[in-house]
């Protein structure tokens, strides 16, 4: 177990592709998979290694992360010693930077007894065993070591990712930029291991050279500069920057086979508890293909979705590839193809609302859909 490791959570991912899902959230709080954020899944990785002291660089638009990720308490986080930080950005996008943030607030780490540390974005989706990460950093003697996955699908899910440039030894020898021109890559999954020592010089090397306000970046920029190892990943990975990615990944976890892998018994994934009914199926409802999370009320027909909590789809209603975030309201009569709706999201009787499959329509957060207004639409 990881007893000697401190956990960083940054969640400074580029968010410019998914405004409507981010507009009051940060990356890591998006819903997913029904009951899950998507923080939930570096957390859970953390802890399963044996990780008691972890930190959380958010931005300052994080009260539903606050209000998800609360005391720890679902990850055993909540301790005495140790346990979980969160550590806030200033609400202006210019002046983020996990580097000054850090620099705010070296006691936390001067202060943490742990002596290694794994760096990690939160955009990544995958269940990794970090004890396996862990033992081939400290075989290694590299200064880093940076996990990543050999792709072959970088077209449509990894795009804008950073790439690595390996040599025969698994050394990193330069970084790109996936655009997409390349049938196999080696894409970033921005999990960076290394010693907390060597952590706190390159804070204060990128401080002193100004040259750099992300810690990721820095470790790009200078990788002729260190010893930086490559360790391969080789389950499933799914890459949250744009909502075509999202939702692609989304309806990923209908596969039984991702399915078994992203919750393996082995290295469970924990959320936030909510106390709710069962959902309750009606003689009207036909279901097929579909995660439904608890506290729903089923009457019409859900075909290939992601329901999350204390959604009501009323009769003759239809729901087809689409997620639905909680406590929407789809009355009767309405057909969603291609949809994701935000929380608290009416769709009004008869109303229709049809997406493309590699991008979706997104309704945000409290939004209301009346069939007079679409009518109105279509005659401009």
């Amino acid at each position: 177990m990881l007893t000697n490791y401190l956990g960083i959570v940054s969640l400074t991912e580029n968010d410019s592709k998914l405004k409507s899902l981010t507009a009051t959230r940060p990356l890591g709080s998006i819903p997913i998979f029904g009951r899950y954020r998507v923080i939930d899944f570096v957390l859970s990785n953390l802890v399963n290694a044996g990780v008691t002291n972890v930190g959380i660089l958010a931005p300052t638009k994080s009260r539903s992360l606050i209000d998800h990720v609360g005391t720890g308490k679902p990850w055993n986080l909540n301790r005495k010693v140790d346990g979980l930080y969160i550590f806030n950005y200033s609400y202006d996008p210019s002046s983020i930077s996990d580097i000054k943030l850090l620099k705010s607030n070296m006691e936390f780490l001067f202060r943490s007894k742990k002596e290694m540390v794994i760096f990690t974005l939160s955009h990544m989706i995958c269940n990794i065993d970090f004890k396996e990460v862990a033992k081939y950093h400290e075989e290694s003697n590299a200064d880093i070591t940076v996990v990543y996955k050999k792709v072959s699908n970088e077209d449509d899910l990894f795009l804008d990712a950073p790439t690595l440039i390996l040599d025969q030894d698994s050394k990193v020898i330069g970084v790109g930029k996936n655009i997409g021109r390349r049938t196999l890559v080696n894409i970033s999954l921005d999990i960076f291991l290394l010693s907390k020592e060597f952590l706190i010089e390159c804070i204060l090397s990128c401080l002193e050279n100004g040259n750099c306000g992300l810690f990721r970046d820095f470790v790009y920029k200078n990788v002729q500069n260190m010893n930086v190892n490559a360790y391969e990943f080789k389950g499933y990975v799914g890459c949250i920057n744009s909502i075509s990615s999202y939702f692609k990944v989304s309806m990923d976890m209908l596969n039984v086979d991702i399915q078994s892998e992203l919750f393996s018994k082995e290295r469970p994934i924990y959320t936030k508890s909510n106390d709710s009914p069962p959902t309750r199926y009606f003689s009207t409802c036909e279901v097929e293909n579909s995660f439904i999370s608890n506290g729903c009320l089923i009457k019409g027909k859900v075909k290939n979705s992601i329901i999350s909590r204390g959604v009501v789809i009323e009769k003759d209603a239809v729901v087809e590839n689409s997620i639905i975030f909680s406590k929407c309201i789809i009355k009767s009569g309405a057909v969603l193809k291609n949809v994701i709706l935000d929380k608290n999201v009416v769709i009004d009787s008869n109303a229709t609302l049809i997406g493309h499959n590699k991008n979706p329509l997104v309704m945000e957060k409290q939004s209301k859909v009346y069939l007079s207004v679409l009518k109105e639409v279509k005659r401009l």
